[in-house]
Order: structure tokens, then sequence, then C-alpha cells
């Protein structure tokens, strides 16, 4: 029942990121003409002929078609009839046009038509031509996401080593070393945890006014840094705390001082707990929209402002909404593939005593 369950979650999360996946190397025309599962083996109407309605035929009432039985009008035919063999008959174009394609149902095997101009165009900010569901030719300004995936990289990245360095000197000062008004201050770490952070939006950006840190990257890494360091300290001591009391009692016997003893023991011993809380720190600032829209603005715009301007902008062009998901998506799914051997032991660490 258990494997069930989680395999049914799996699948939820699967498939939907699976579509994002397909749909972005489709060309715009299949896109808004079939579902990206067809791109699997499927039955589907496939033309396989075409009938020409006699020309002296009133379009207006019933309409005889050579070789079917029965009358249908226009609009049913342009809607599509099945008939009692299978065969399926679509009106082609308008009236004038006297045309109708016979379908069958057949076996279609894999789709092989994919491309790469859908990522083409988003990471460039060329002009974009494609053609829409009803066979116009439009023309868009690229996006240039290649820009913008640089740019999380280079808020991200700082962002998510800054408040681990600092966390971990703090909660190895709150597991080990011993000072006045430590309970005290580890209390004021726990209560910041429920701090929202919408609530100090608004000073920092008075305090960054003043301090000319809008728009820039330092500003964003200190927010960042900020709000993300209640959670690191928390989590880190209890994974420290629980590290065996005689290895650091033996450094310090061997005379090893604290800086040595949080270099050569507590940070290659807190690796578990370190990537645990890098996988957190990193998604969260990756897919934050909110603090880099306030403290970047237009400056330096990242992923998640460039896909809501992308919504805004090209909320019907599918295949460059998907490709720029995608995009998105690929940075935090290789972070936490790389570090989820260590996600569980960090987790878990210090939630069982003795």
């Amino acid at each position: 029942m258990i494997n069930g369950v989680l395999i049914l979650i799996c699948t939820i999360w699967i498939v939907p990121a699976l579509g994002i996946l397909i749909t972005s190397f489709r060309d715009s025309q299949d896109i808004f003409r079939t579902g990206w599962w067809t791109v699997f083996p499927h039955q589907e109407y496939v033309v396989s002929g075409q009938i020409h309605v006699d020309p002296n035929t009133d379009l207006n009432g019933p309409i005889a078609i050579r070789g079917v039985p029965g009358k249908y009008t226009f609009e049913q035919l342009k809607e599509g009839v099945t008939l009692s063999d299978g065969r399926k008959l679509i009106w082609y174009g308008n009236k004038r046009t006297r045309l109708i394609e016979v379908s069958t149902l057949q076996w279609v095997g894999f789709s092989t038509r994919f491309t790469l101009k859908n990522y083409q165009d988003v990471l460039s900010d060329k002009t974009v031509n494609y053609k829409d569901a009803n066979g116009n030719n439009i023309v868009r300004q690229g996006d240039n996401l290649s820009g913008a995936f640089l740019n999380s990289l280079a808020v991200t990245i700082p962002a998510t080593v800054i408040p681990i360095l600092i966390a971990a000197f703090a909660a190895f000062g709150f597991a080990w070393l011993k000072f006045r008004g430590r309970k005290f201050l580890f209390s004021i770490v726990v209560m910041l945890l429920v701090v929202p952070l919408q609530i100090a939006l608004i000073p920092i950006v008075q305090d960054y006014t003043r301090l000319d840190l809008n728009g820039s990257f330092l500003g964003i890494w200190l927010a960042h840094t900020g709000f993300g360091l209640p959670l690191a300290v928390y989590l880190l001591f209890n994974y420290i705390s629980q590290l065996p009391r005689e290895i650091l009692e033996s450094a310090y016997i061997d005379g090893a001082s604290n800086f040595t003893i949080f270099t050569q023991l507590i940070l290659p011993l807190s690796v578990p707990a370190l990537a645990s809380f890098a996988i957190f720190q990193f998604m969260w600032v990756w897919n934050d929209y909110l603090v880099a829209l306030v403290f970047l603005g237009n400056h330096h715009t990242v992923l998640t402002v460039a896909l809501a301007n992308m919504v805004g902008e090209k909320g019907q062009d599918w295949h460059l909404l998907t490709a720029g998901a995608f995009i998105s998506m690929i940075m935090p799914m290789t972070v936490f593939f790389a570090l989820q051997r260590y996600f569980v032991r960090g987790m878990t660490a210090g939630s069982v005593k003795g």
C-alpha cells in the first residue's frame, strides 16, 4: 500500500513535467493541433481521401455526398461526421472549397517531429517567427532567457553559500561554545522562523534606498541571507549538537583551536546537513519571484521575473512558455539529484535523542 501510494504521488508529479519537456520540443503547429501525449503510439484519424461536392449542390440544406448514405448539413460536416464503417468526414475550409476530407482511424507510431527552435527563440533576443493555430504568421521579440539564466545563477549561488557559512559558524557556537546569553540568542533565532518575510520588505527597501543598494546583487544577497539564516542556524544546530562529544574533547586536549575544530572536524562531519539546507536554500532562491522583483526590479531580470513577463506578453505561445519553464527547472533538478543522497540524513539529524 505504501509503495503504491508513493508511486501514485511520483506519477502525479512526473506526468506534468514530462508534458512540459515534450511540448518544449514540439513545433508550434503540432502543439496547437494535438496534445503532447500524441507523440506516443496511439490511434488517430488520418486523412485517406477526398470527396469533391457537386458544384450544383445547394449547401444551405442537406447535402448528398457521393458514395455516402444519408445527407448532412454543412454545419455537421464542419464539425465532423463519423460513419457506421468508422470513416470520418470533415469539410475542409469554407463553403467555396466544396471539398470533404475522409479520415480513417489508424495506429500512429512515435512522433519524430521534434525541434530545438523553441529553445533558440526563448534564449536569444532576436525576432521570433512562427505560425499560430489558424496558420497566421506571428512575429515576436525574443525574451533573452540566457541573460536571465545567468542573472539567476549570480543571485542564487552567493545567496546559498553565504548563509550556509554564517549559519555553520553560528550553529557551532550555539552547540559547543559556552557564552553568556547563548540560550536567549538561540531563542530569538527560533522565533525568527515564524516571522513572514513580507513584513520586512518595506523597511529593508527604505534602508536600501538610503544605502543605494536597490537594484544591486549585493542587496539581494544580503536579503536572501537574512531571510534564510534562521532556518539554516536551526537546522545545522540540530545536526552539529548531536555529533560525538568525544571527538571534540580529544581535539581540545590535543590543543586544537575552535577554528581548527570547526574547519577540520565540524564541516566535514556536517556535510549531510549542509547539503540538505543547500537544496532548500537554492530552490527557494532560484524559484523566488517576490524578493527578486522588489530588490532587483528590471535592473537585473532573473528567470522567474522573465517567465512572468512571458506569460503576460505571450500567454498563447505554449511552445515558448514550456521551453522557458523547462529551462527554469534544469538547475533545481540538477542540484537536488546531485545532493539528494544527503537529503534524508540531513533532515532527520537531531530528530531522535539518545
